[in-house]
């Protein structure tokens, strides 16, 4: 996977979830119960 498709599916995933940044999309999926931690 390239740089710039990387790009590409993170801005996906913060129009999907309405995140500002990379930081806030995880707080998300971690309250949500969609990960947990290591």
């Amino acid at each position: 996977v390239g740089p710039a498709t990387a790009k590409t599916h993170v801005a996906a995933v913060l129009a999907k979830t309405g995140a500002r940044d990379r930081t806030q999309a995880v707080i998300a999926a971690y309250t949500s119960g969609f990960i947990s931690p290591a």
